[in-house]
């Protein structure tokens, strides 16, 4: 990695009110941090950088009465994507220390999206839509307690798709809660496409005004144009909520990151969205950066920044940010998962793809290229869209839905089953399932979709463990499943290459190590190899023990559960929380004689590295095998 510097504080300092200054070095040391991290997003980060820059130092009263006075004014940005250069701006103020900010998406340092762990932030988010709603309890709060100070929300003009943000400006007004300000980041970009492309906005100030709000709009970069919004907002009356559209350009303060450049450069997709830059692309950004700080704050001083202390990969999906383990193949259960459904989408008429703003990371975006007549975008909205999916399905079609795993089961569970009680049958694609990659957090960390779904009677839920499990999984779920069928599919690069004997056999797992010991049975080609690794490690210690990769999280064969239930003690390894995943499943199947023990995700998933995650739930391999082991100890006592 090529060496890193950071602007200090006391340079912060020496800028004074230089507002624009002020947002490109901001910009250089969100820069600096999301390569040490490996990952995060930067386009959103600059472009809403000038407008917090804009109200953290001029327009909010919080560094006249402090962060725990009760008058103070609020802001956060429901977008979290922008979050490192909040965090480089938290940083210049001194809430944040420089070591915490150089941990970006580490453990025990800033999670990848907002976390109100993190001084200086006010809220979670990560999910998008909740931000308005939550502002608005805060503003209404400050009303109802007698406060003053107003509640300022960042949002994203994709993540207006989100029909919460409607419903909350609505009750809004409806409410009178005049304290609560909306900043629109109108950047026009989602994650790697134009906003009008994915889901057009209309007239967006013109829908603002009809749900009741006062509208500026103005120049986002521009703080003598930003400065005379805020105070026409001010000037408006008191029991109205203010919106500011804010025109911004993706990318900005770096040339060939800013949109449109970007996207002619990128053929139509815009490459800067989210992940790390590569030396050649953060050394020429950085330089054009500090260049243009050093024209109006002469000898800029830069300190170095130390190296690392555990080298981290930097290959991975860009959304995901994933650092993985050192023995990275090429292999993607996600990309086999693409090339597979484009082939079925061209034998299977029926079919009908349905994404939600994340073809890229969901590898559906060769269907949308190749066979746009089976494919639909909805935009961020996953419950329009499994509504949208059971209606195709009641019309004989076979909707295939894609999301991130901790939004679809979550956010449209109650979506979902009311299309599984219609007795239809829908795929569900529950991408970036699972503890890792750990870097964005805990929003973005699915614990809890098997035990959502699992509730459901006619809902198959599987996990491949490889690309050639992923493409017969995803062929039997299309031409045999008589119901629905959930898909978790990891996001990142797979740990090592596991190789299966035999086809497809249903309700059954995979013999990969036939030990005469304990049984370990893992899911999923993060937590199998890191089953392989415990066992690995337990030979060398006198205990043979027998892996089983199980992809049927829900499901079993009546036969293979006789063969299991011999076993004394069943281990298995959860990329999920202890609840309501494999294990409770097997414990409801097995006779009682037998011990099923979970080793899963406790508490709220660990943010960083994919080794520190599962070290901090002792989920890898080395951890495995003691626990393992006082386990068996502990069974034997007396």
């Amino acid at each position: 990695m090529t060496a890193l510097k950071l602007i200090p504080r006391k340079e912060f300092e020496r800028a004074g009110d230089d507002l624009a200054v002020l947002a490109d070095m901001c910009r250089a040391n969100a820069l600096v941090a999301v390569k040490r991290a490996g990952s995060g997003h930067l386009g959103s980060s600059f472009s809403s950088l000038d407008i917090v820059a804009h109200l953290l130092w001029r327009e909010l009263n919080v560094a006249e009465l402090g962060w725990d006075h009760p008058d103070r004014d609020i802001f956060f940005s429901s977008k979290g994507h922008d979050v490192p250069g909040l965090y480089a701006a938290l940083h210049a103020l001194g809430e944040i220390p420089t070591e915490r900010l150089l941990r970006l998406r580490r453990l025990g340092g800033l999670d990848g999206h907002p976390d109100v762990g993190v001084p200086g932030i006010e809220a979670n988010s990560g999910s998008l839509g909740m931000g308005l709603s939550k502002g608005r309890g805060m503003a209404w709060a400050k009303r109802y307690l007698d406060r003053g100070g107003i509640v300022v929300v960042m949002t994203g003009d994709g993540e207006l798709q989100e029909g919460q943000n409607w419903e909350a400006l609505a009750s809004a007004a409806h409410q009178r809660v005049g304290n609560l300000w909306a900043i629109v980041d109108r950047n026009e970009l989602q994650s790697d496409r134009p906003t009008e492309e994915i889901l057009a906005l209309g007239d967006l100030e013109a829908k603002l005004r009809a749900f009741g709000c006062h509208v500026e709009v103005c120049d986002g970069h521009d703080h003598e144009a930003l400065a005379a919004a805020f105070a026409s907002m001010r000037a408006a009356p008191d029991d109205v909520p203010k919106v500011l559209i804010a025109n911004t350009i993706k990318g900005s303060g770096v040339s060939f990151m800013e949109h449109p450049q970007a996207l002619r450069d990128g053929d139509g997709t815009y490459r800067w969205h989210a992940g790390a830059p590569d030396d050649d692309a953060f050394t020429r950004a950085h330089a054009e950066l500090i260049c243009r700080i050093e024209e109006r704050l002469p000898d800029l001083q830069l300190e170095d920044v130390p190296p690392l202390e555990e080298r981290v990969s930097l290959e991975g999906e860009p959304e995901s940010g994933a650092g993985t383990h050192s023995s990275v193949t090429d292999e993607y259960v996600a990309a086999a998962y693409g090339e597979e459904l484009l082939q079925l989408v061209t034998t299977h008429p029926e079919l009908v793809v349905l994404d939600a703003d994340l073809a890229s990371d969901c590898r559906v975006r060769t269907v949308e290229l190749e066979q746009p007549s089976h494919f639909v975008e909805v935009g961020i909205a996953e419950q329009d869209m499994v509504s949208m999916a059971a209606g195709l399905a009641r019309q004989g079609l076979l909707p295939v839905v894609n999301s991130f795993a901790s939004f679809l089961s979550s956010r449209a569970n109650e979506q979902i089953y009311n299309q599984a009680s219609e007795g239809t049958k829908v795929i569900y694609a529950l991408h970036y399932a699972g503890l890792i990659p750990a870097g964005p957090g805990k929003s973005h960390q699915s614990m809890r979709d098997i035990s959502l779904l699992g509730a459901l009677p006619n809902v198959t839920i599987v996990q491949p463990v490889n690309a050639d499990e992923t493409r017969a999984l995803l062929r039997w779920a299309v031409e045999d499943a008589e119901e629905s069928v959930a898909i978790r599919l990891a996001i990142g690069p797979s740990p090592r290459r596991i190789e299966l004997d035999g086809g497809l056999h249903p309700g059954r797992g995979t013999v990969l190590r036939d030990g005469d010991g304990p049984v370990l049975l893992a899911y999923g080609p993060v937590l199998v190899h890191e089953a392989l690794v415990a066992a690995e490690a337990l030979e060398a210690r006198g205990v043979d023990l027998r892996v089983v990769a199980m992809p049927w999280l829900n499901r079993f064969d009546a036969e293979w559960l006789d063969e299991l239930g011999d076993e004394e003690d069943v281990f298995v390894l959860e990329d999920h929380a202890p609840v309501g995943g494999l294990a409770d499943g097997l414990r409801r199947s097995l006779d009682a004689r037998t011990r099923v023990t979970a080793f899963g995700v406790e508490g709220w998933p660990a943010c960083g590295t994919p080794p520190e995650a599962l070290r901090a739930h002792e989920l890898d391999g080395v951890s495995l095998a003691a626990r393992i082991e006082r386990a068996k100890s502990l069974a034997v006592r007396p």
